[in-house]
């Protein structure tokens, strides 16, 4: 019997040692720049493409992120049937996860069971299957596919009697899109094209280590109607304990009605009982016309004291280059019940040349990559989380933006201490000879620090295929005067290694494809970031030469990737770093 209690005992020590090392800050070797898609393979083409990053960091437990991006490591090859066609296969799903329990240094991604074209590799047609997965679990199982646009973030996790505390342990909220895995109105889980779907683990180490049981089922977070596309969701849990609705939880959305989507509005999803059930709000008017298209690439986070915060690019007149909008504000005093009316923050000039191939703006060359949503806002705020204590509840929000034309974009931020109703006037931020495509900002609990993160275009507009473009990651640092304010001259932290972003690619071939964002968070003492690498993305002339044919009306025949093109075509990764503070004495 003693025998037992002293072992008992002794685990007992182990598991405080492990919370208080989970709770430690970072980590004393901090890497500015990783591979958080560790498990994507070099090739083949499409399994090797992965963009779109998100990131968060556990409040209560600094030294833990989790990451998620479009990950494409399950789908069938290209030679599998036509080697001409490289498509989505089938209810096989995109989201993918990673795990770091060193504050960023390493990561991992685990694997799981579910649909799987993984083995798809050709020459015979593709017969997915129930097998590993590098992506999200208990999708196929519950009739869903998980469709990516990626969001993720952590709060306090309920306690039996349905109240939050960070004593209870942390909770991990992932969003993304879903849709029914079966073809026919019969077995479809819910109504509609898209909806939003959020998984939940309370334990990240065992779904780190690859313990599918570690997540709950997704639940349905949109209320569906039979003509709804929900789409560009992102997700907040409220993880400052000085707020009145700690712990509730909140998505918002861009919902499409009818397809292409007649109308447009934003919608916000709220959770009170840890993501089990879910209410909805629409907050915006619906609309979608030739000369106001809408509203898109929401963003949502809470201050100290509770109120929400839900951001959204309000799309302005079409034209082909420089489309203007208005960075869009609405908030909820009452833990999103009720929202004020939707209030202008700041112009915003959308980047990019509108391509006719394509039929969406690009920003590097013809048949580039897309920045539909560069213009759209990026925010954080300074609560001061896990407790709200040293809040300084600042404001700031960054996008990319071309109001001094073609070649001259700028990352612009801009701020507010006092709630969103004054704002400082936009800030270019961006390095000299960057033109940023995709940007995010990261403000530290205490306010002391801000971190920017963005994609990098390094050549001017191509208008061939033929000419090498560059693209990479860049993430700076300012500091913020004591108790709120603007903040001082950004630095350069980091910057990523180069590459051609003609090496990425959209499934169909006709484009690059790199995703709509990056993503930044920040701790009191170091900053986070995901950002869109083509470091190890080879060009392949046989692609540019068909995809010049498709502007020219030449006749060049349609490349097979993997007989035609470099093993590593496509192979587009999520790099990131993380950051001490440099200014810590």
């Amino acid at each position: 019997m003693a025998v037992q209690v002293q072992r008992r005992i002794i685990l007992a020590v182990l598991a405080a040692l492990m919370v208080l090392a989970m709770a430690a800050g970072p980590a004393a070797a901090l890497n500015p720049d990783t591979l958080v898609t560790v498990g994507s393979p070099p090739s083949p083409f499409s399994q090797n493409k992965q963009n779109e990053p998100a990131v968060a960091i556990d409040a209560n437990h600094p030294n833990v992120l989790v990451a998620g991006s479009n990950d494409e490591i399950d789908m069938e090859a290209c030679n599998a049937d036509d080697p001409t066609t490289c498509p989505f296969t089938p209810g096989v799903g995109v989201s993918g996860a990673y795990f770091s329990f060193d504050s960023g240094t390493t990561w991992t991604q685990p694997t799981y069971t579910g649909w799987t074209a993984r083995d798809c590799l050709g020459p015979a047609p593709c017969t997915p299957h129930v097998g590993p997965i590098g992506t999200l679990p208990w999708y196929f199982e519950s009739g869903l596919v998980a469709d990516g646009d990626p969001a993720v973030a952590f709060g306090p996790r309920p306690g039996a009697n349905g109240s939050f505390s960070w004593s209870n342990g942390s909770r991990l909220y992932y969003a993304n899109l879903t849709s029914n895995f079966g073809a026919v109105r019969s077995e479809e889980t819910f109504k509609g094209f898209e909806a939003i779907a959020v998984s939940r683990t309370d334990d990240v180490q065992a779904a780190a280590a690859g313990d599918k049981n570690a997540w709950m089922r997704p639940v349905i977070a949109s209320r569906q109607n039979a003509a709804l596309f929900e789409d560009k969701e992102q997700v907040w849990a409220d993880n400052a304990a000085s707020s009145p609705f700690f712990g509730n939880v909140y998505v918002c959305s861009g919902a499409f009605r009818g397809v292409p989507g007649r109308s447009q509005t934003t919608i916000v999803a709220r959770s009170t009982n840890g993501g089990s059930t879910w209410q909805q709000k629409q907050v915006a008017s619906s609309s979608n016309n030739a000369q106001h298209f809408g509203r898109s690439g929401c963003t949502v986070r809470t201050d100290s004291h509770g109120v929400v915060y839900v951001f959204y690019l309000e799309f302005g007149r079409f034209a082909t280059q420089g489309q203007v909008g208005t960075q869009t504000m609405v908030r909820s005093f009452d833990g999103g019940v009720n929202w004020t009316r939707p209030t202008p923050v700041a112009r915003a000039v959308q980047p990019g040349v509108f391509d006719p191939v394509l039929g969406r703006p690009v920003m590097d060359g013809i048949a580039g990559f897309r920045v539909d949503l560069a213009a759209a806002p990026s925010v954080d705020i300074a609560n001061g989380a896990p407790t709200g204590t040293d809040a300084t509840d600042q404001i700031v929000m960054t996008w990319a933006d071309a109001r001094d034309g073609l070649n001259h974009e700028h990352a612009l931020l801009t701020s507010s201490t006092n709630g969103g109703t004054s704002w400082s006037a936009p800030l270019a931020v961006e390095q000299a000879g960057d033109r940023p495509a995709y940007t995010a900002p990261g403000i530290s609990p205490d306010g002391r620090d801000v971190y920017v993160v963005y994609n990098a275009v390094l050549t001017p507009y191509r208008d061939n295929t033929a000419d090498a473009r560059s693209l990479d990651g860049v993430v700076l640092h300012a500091d913020v005067p004591a108790g709120g304010g603007a903040p001082g001259a950004f630095s350069l932290l980091h910057r990523g290694a180069p590459g051609d972003p003609r090496g990425s690619s959209q499934n169909g071939l006709t484009a690059e494809f790199l995703g709509d964002y990056v993503y930044a968070a920040a701790t009191r003492t170091y900053g986070a970031a995901v950002w869109n690498d083509v470091r190890n993305a080879a060009d392949c002339p046989a692609i540019d030469a068909w995809r010049q044919s498709l502007y020219t009306g030449a006749s060049v025949p349609r490349p097979a990737p993997q007989q035609d093109c470099p093993a590593n075509f496509g192979n587009s990764d999520i790099r990131g770093g993380t950051y001490a503070d440099p200014t810590t004495p």
